[in-house]
């Protein structure tokens, strides 16, 4: 879904190799993979930003890949700023919602279709993610209506 979300925006690439590694995976281990000079970045949320100290070996985390943070909702970015100083504030719009909160709508039925791509709509729907309600979240074409009486 990374993939199609990004599709066609320059500047990004999605490496799988992490979802592909068997057993439990820690982002560590993910940059280690990759050649010393390869610059990475580090797309977090800032409240995500705030749990990096919590990582599994965080310190190498830092050292190999530049941490992007995205604002959030209830997140102080001076608490983030104060645990991660050299991390890069996105100057963004804020986001008030989640991904959990998008995948309990679309396991509900909720509509979430404008939160999300096109393409991962589309995605979420035909593979009939999250829960038995997913495919409930449509638009129906106006063509096929009927005429109220």
């Amino acid at each position: 879904m990374v993939r199609l979300a990004t599709a066609g925006v320059e500047g990004f690439w999605v490496d799988d190799r992490e979802a592909k590694r068997d057993g439990l995976t820690y982002t560590v281990d993910t940059l280690t993979t990759f050649p010393d000079d390869e610059e990475l970045f580090l797309i977090l949320g800032a409240d995500a930003a705030l749990r990096i100290p919590t990582w599994d070996r965080h310190r190498e985390v830092l050292d190999r890949a530049t941490v992007l943070v995205v604002p959030r909702p209830g997140t102080d970015s001076t608490a983030v700023a104060a645990i991660l100083p050299d991390a890069v504030f996105l100057d963004m719009a804020v986001l008030e919602v989640s991904g959990t909160e998008i995948r309990a709508m679309a396991g509900n039925g909720s509509p979430f279709r404008f939160l999300v791509t096109d393409e991962v709509h589309r995605y979420i729907g035909e593979n009939n993610l999250y829960a038995e309600g997913a495919g409930a979240d449509s638009v129906e074409d106006p063509t096929d209506m009927e005429e109220p009486s």
